[in-house]
């Protein structure tokens, strides 16, 4: 059993794209599919569906790849705010990620937003991982 479902996403996800797999699996819940949404609005991955098993559901991420070498688009997931260790962040102090090149995903009281977004609706939250 997993606690942290966003790490394991992320890493998953990492690993896949190092090894240039077309597809990777995650344990379906309400945040990864939010996390999972958010990615394919950013145009980071090609799609993502939800696969019901017998035990539980996953989502199988379809991962998008640039170039005859399939450069990922992903280059790099990094997990900020922790179980052990929350990170918030008010609308004026939201980060940006690579001078504005790379998202940051908070989790607001409006839902699972990026930080561009976030920014435009003025509303801070828990920084939950950058992706670049």
């Amino acid at each position: 059993m997993v606690n942290d479902t966003i790490a394991d996403m992320l890493t998953r996800i990492r690993n896949a794209n190092l090894a240039k797999h077309k597809v990777a699996r995650v344990k379906a819940t309400k945040m990864t599919r939010c996390l999972a949404n958010v990615l394919k609005e950013e145009g980071l991955i090609q799609n993502f569906e939800e696969i019901e098993n017998s035990l539980e559901n996953e989502l199988l991420i379809s991962l998008k790849y640039k170039g005859k070498k399939r450069q990922p688009i992903i280059t790099a997931l990094k997990r900020i705010s922790k179980p052990g260790l929350r990170v918030y962040a008010n609308h004026k102090e939201l980060p940006r990620v690579l001078g504005g090149l790379g998202i940051a995903i908070l989790s607001t009281s409006s839902g699972i937003m990026t930080d561009q977004k976030a920014r435009h609706k003025g509303c801070g939250g828990e920084v939950l991982c950058y992706i670049w």
